[in-house]
């Protein structure tokens, strides 16, 4: 089983649908806002969140969202990688609920080799997160650094 890609595994315009897809549930909504420290009550208050929000019921954390996803992308896209260089965009276009489920895919928009080490090259990707009705709930871009293919060893 492949973890992840050399650089010259990349095509630019390839999609990668990450799977499995992944059911947020209350618990899980409630754990990373505790272990980042976000307590406001759109996530964590059922009362609060029914009476006092456009949504009338809690909204997953955002955050949570974007890392599952990030991490939904290991397998096929930043495995190998050297270092996650940056983001370059992240938006959250519809809200999550508890009980939806999330699905990811991956684009290459781009690659190139690194201009200081010949060993590595920098990818460009765009991962789209969806809920189980095919709306779209985060997108970002990122760059990854990823080792090119090693070379045989001599013989």
């Amino acid at each position: 089983m492949q973890f992840g890609r050399y650089f010259e595994e990349f095509e630019v315009g390839a999609i990668y649908k990450h799977w499995p897809g992944k059911t947020v549930t209350e618990y899980d909504d409630h754990l990373f806002c505790l272990l980042t420290m976000n307590h406001h009550p759109l996530h964590l208050d059922a009362h609060y969140a029914a009476t006092q929000t456009e949504f009338k019921r809690n909204v997953v954390v955002g955050n949570y969202i974007y890392s599952l996803l990030l991490g939904m992308s290991v397998p096929d896209v930043s495995g190998k990688a050297i270092a996650n260089l940056e983001v370059e965009s992240l938006r959250h276009v519809a809200p999550t609920f508890h009980g939806d489920t999330i699905y990811g895919e991956t684009t290459v928009l781009d690659k190139r080799e690194s201009g200081s080490k010949p060993d590595r090259g920098v990818v460009s990707v765009e991962t789209r997160g969806y809920n189980q009705d095919g709306t779209l709930v985060c997108i970002f871009k990122r760059k990854v650094m990823v080792p090119k293919r090693p070379e045989a060893a001599p013989e």
